[in-house]
């Protein structure tokens, strides 16, 4: 007879967990992916940050008021290590921000 009430028992954990971690699946699947998402969103540099408001940062450089080359954007300055084909990269200046790579600011200096 303990054999058997043991293998009730056995059984019956077996099944509340697999019921339990069924239940949790989908929860957790839906809490991993929100940080990557919000992740994403906050690595874009904000024009409202101080450091960018202070080099005249903008995310589009036809915008930009004080941009005297037409030929400068982010994409094709120095400190940009990005591929020019990003629609983002990083940025030496911004570090932890991704900039617009059709962006500005004034510290743009010419790749060589």
């Amino acid at each position: 007879m303990t054999s058997n009430m043991n293998s009730k028992k056995s059984r019956r954990r077996f099944l509340r967990d697999a019921v339990t971690i069924g239940a949790g699946l989908p929860i957790v699947g839906l809490l991993g992916s929100i940080p990557i998402a919000i992740a994403d969103d906050a690595s874009h540099l904000s024009e409202d940050d101080p450091t960018a408001k202070a080099l005249k940062y903008v995310h589009d450089a036809s915008a930009s008021e004080v941009r005297s080359d037409t030929t400068a954007f982010c994409d094709n300055c120095l400190h940009y290590p990005g591929a020019a084909e990003s629609e983002w990269g990083d940025c030496a200046l911004f570090p932890g921000k991704l900039v617009n790579a059709k962006g500005w600011c004034s510290a743009w200096v010419k790749k060589p």
